[in-house]
């Protein structure tokens, strides 16, 4: 028996060029793969997946199946996987709702074993989500955030861009830009200091984002009061406004600072 007749492409499917499917896989109406894609054995693709080129991914992910959500009544949607991204072991992509029409996972990105991205997620560019990650419904990601493992994130969530997120972390509110979260509840934990400057960030630029991440976080102010120091007494930058307008459109509100466990104070 030859590797072709041990899979299954639907004959509607759309598949790339130099693109390798290893066999016991099944490939669904409605989906479009783009080149120089490797899928390995025992992955299941279904309709409305809209995967890019050069994606990897790995034995038993499951592809764009309708979401875990009662109001889901069979509508069009998609689930989309950008460019050059990997998708490990075991990992779950559902397509979105009628209330964003799909999910989405940007380009470079790496989603470890076992995690699961529900419907109307929103993930940006070199995303990392560590083994058995869970994200529940329409949260959005911004780009180079880091998940260690074991990390479980609430419907609705809104994480910033170069964020690192310790293992076992439970996220119920939003974690601003360039920070690193840790301790239960989840609670700001310094600035990413490593990643900025493997991203090229300067020491005056990393040295800002320290002083209005003090403002916030650890000067007893509350989030109006922080936010018109900064708005006064900090020169105009890219990092101060992406914090300021995070922090303004956050829903869910934002972590909170350090929490001291001797006196249960914020400092």
């Amino acid at each position: 028996m030859n590797q072709a007749s041990l899979t299954y492409i639907h004959p509607e499917a759309k598949i790339g060029k130099n693109v390798t499917i290893e066999p016991f896989t099944r490939i669904h109406e409605d989906v479009e793969i783009g080149d120089n894609c490797w899928i390995a054995s025992n992955v299941t693709i279904m309709k409305g997946a809209r995967i890019g080129n050069n994606v990897h991914i790995f034995p038993g992910a499951v592809i764009s199946a309708i979401p875990q959500d009662m109001k889901f009544k069979g509508e069009e949607t998609t689930a989309e996987i950008g460019d050059n991204t990997t998708l490990r072991e075991y990992v779950t992509v559902n397509r979105g709702t009628k209330a964003k029409d799909k999910t989405a996972i940007g380009e470079n990105c790496l989603i470890m074993a076992y995690s699961h991205v529900a419907h109307d997620c929103f993930l940006g560019n070199n995303v990392i989500i560590g083994n058995t990650s869970q994200l529940a419904g329409e949260i959005v990601i911004d780009d180079f955030a880091i998940f260690s493992g074991l990390v479980a994130v609430h419907q609705f969530v809104h994480v910033g861009a170069h964020v690192m997120i310790s293992g076992g972390a439970l996220v119920r509110k939003d974690v601003p830009p360039y920070v690193k979260a840790g301790r239960e509840p989840l609670s700001y934990a310094g600035v990413n200091v490593v990643g900025l400057r493997r991203r090229n960030f300067t020491e005056e630029q990393i040295t800002a984002i320290h002083k209005m991440y003090r403002i916030i976080f650890q000067n007893g102010y509350n989030n109006q009061q922080a936010l018109r120091i900064i708005e006064e007494q900090f020169p105009d930058s890219k990092e101060k406004e992406n914090i300021i307008q995070f922090v303004r459109s956050a829903s869910r509100g934002i972590i909170k600072g350090y929490l001291n466990t001797n006196n249960g104070k914020n400092y």
